[in-house]
């Protein structure tokens, strides 16, 4: 049987066409396990899918892959009832794009459900110390926070990228599981009278007039 799981890919930098968190060639290195550095941005929505196999289960991942500028903003909100997790997507080489997680966190409050399965995920961490703008250290406060996990990656290097997926998928599964639990009926066991002193007793007559 394949369960199948909607993930929500959430780009928190803030100007089109200048910043880019690295959010598509994350997704094209775990949807096709290639990367390459001349991606198109994204306009308003793509989706991706890859089943995978995850405790003796095949899980079918329809990532949908959204544009985070404010633009595209009404674009994405539509998708957040459907979505049953969501990775917020920074830049550890930019600031601003970690600095606009609680926008989104704030967005993610408002219009997707209150049990949904978020993480955060710095990428780039490839690039060289020199440029990096966001500690490791800050990336995993924010996370404690929220109570999400925390990932850094690189899509060049394909850091963590499968770790990443797994992951959420893991936890969305595990809370499905426990809901519907949850949700099974209850046998009601219902106390038979005491017969230890010997049987029941018969059934009185009722006093009508006449008897």
């Amino acid at each position: 049987m394949k369960v199948g799981i909607r993930l929500l890919f959430i780009d928190c930098a803030t100007v089109a066409f200048i910043s880019s968190v690295g959010k598509s060639c994350l997704l094209l290195r775990f949807s096709d396990g290639s990367f390459t550095t001349s991606f198109i941005t994204t306009i308003g929505i793509d989706f991706k899918i890859r089943t995978i196999e995850l405790d003796q289960k095949r899980i079918k991942l329809q990532i949908w892959d959204t544009a985070g500028q404010e633009r595209f903003r009404t674009i994405t909100t539509a998708y957040y009832r459907g979505a049953m997790g969501i990775l917020l997507v920074y830049d550890v080489t930019d600031e601003s794009s970690f600095n606009n997680i609680r926008n989104w966190i704030r967005n993610i409050e408002q219009h997707a459900s209150d049990n949904v399965n978020k993480i955060l995920v710095g990428n780039k961490a490839d690039m060289d110390e020199s440029k990096r703008a966001v500690p490791t250290s800050k990336g995993q406060a924010l996370a404690d926070e929220y109570g999400i996990k925390f990932f850094e990656t690189s899509a060049k290097t394909n850091l963590n990228v499968e770790e990443v997926f797994f992951s959420i998928a893991r936890d969305i599964k595990q809370r499905l599981a426990e809901t519907d639990a949850r949700a099974e009926p209850q046998t009601i066991k219902i106390s038979q009278p005491d017969q230890a002193g010997g049987s029941a007793p018969a059934p009185q007559k009722s006093a009508c007039c006449g008897s």
